[in-house]
């Protein structure tokens, strides 16, 4: 939508005329899930990680899992980090113990 000869997405729009400014750093996150929505009450200022996680997403799919795909627990002490992914430290150690055979 064209706003004061700036191009914006309508959902922002309506979401500042009702509601005030969004506060920077943060997006609009629609709650109804339907991307062309622009009702304000539908509508709810989060930061990028949320909107992501909250989404359908596969950042989101892969922060809801529980368990490995060997079905080990992330616990943490079971779970190390590695470039922003999780892993499992038993899988780890066997994969190693399977090397050194």
């Amino acid at each position: 939508m064209n706003w004061g000869g700036v191009i914006r997405p309508a959902h922002r729009i309506a979401y500042e005329m009702k509601r005030g400014p969004v506060p920077d750093g943060l997006e609009l996150d629609h709650l109804c899930r339907n991307r062309r929505c622009v009702r304000p009450a539908h509508l709810e200022p989060v930061t990028r990680r949320t909107n992501l996680l909250r989404g359908e997403t596969i950042p989101a799919r892969l922060a809801e899992r529980t368990h490995c795909r060997h079905g080990h627990e992330f616990t943490p002490e079971n779970t190390y980090q590695w470039r922003g992914s999780r892993f499992c430290r038993t899988c780890r150690a066997a994969a190693q113990a399977r090397r050194v055979r």
